[in-house]
Order: structure tokens, then sequence, then C-alpha cells
């Protein structure tokens, strides 16, 4: 088996999992997304989503920043420095495994 591949067996798991994988590139993409535009891209349920997104938040990967439109609450995603970094690392890998 050749390096490349065997590189696939250290990706980032917190990254590699599909919902979140899918939540990770959507926020690559944008500069930063409210919690009802990923439950409508992703089309995972509210309490899914929730849960990868705090897994998320948990490794370092995400930045949550809560506040208020009028008198209702609005929750604002970004990726996180490193969180771009472990995204490119992870597209890296994917790639070279893949060519």
């Amino acid at each position: 088996m050749s390096d490349t591949l065997r590189g696939l067996t250290e990706l980032d798991r917190t990254i590699h999992e599909p919902a979140r994988l899918l939540i990770v590139s959507l926020l690559y993409l944008s500069k930063e997304a409210d919690f009802l535009w990923l439950l409508n891209q992703t089309e995972l349920t509210k309490g899914n989503l929730s849960t990868h997104l705090g897994k998320l938040e948990q490794a370092g990967y995400l930045e949550v920043k809560k506040q208020f439109r009028g008198k209702v609450p609005w929750t604002l995603y970004r990726l996180t420095d490193q969180g771009r970094q472990e995204f490119e690392r992870y597209r890296k890998a994917m790639r070279a495994a893949l060519r």
C-alpha cells in the first residue's frame, strides 16, 4: 500500500464524519453562517446539527457568536484559523489519495 493511501488512516476523524464534513465544507466556502442557514443547507435535524456543531466547537474548529436580532436569538458560526488549516490538510490528504 502506498504512503498516500496509508495517510488516509490518519485523517482527522472529527472532520471525516459525513455531517461534520458537510458543515465544515459549507463554512469553509463562506465567511460565516447562521444556524438556520446551516440547518437548511445540511438538511439535518436541529438536534443533530447542534450536536455536530458542538463537537466541532469542542475541537476548536468553530467560533460561535450568539447575539440578538431584536428579541430573537441569532447564532453565527465561522471556522477558526485552526479549523481552516485542518480542513485544508484533510482536503490535501483526500486529493492525494484519490489521484
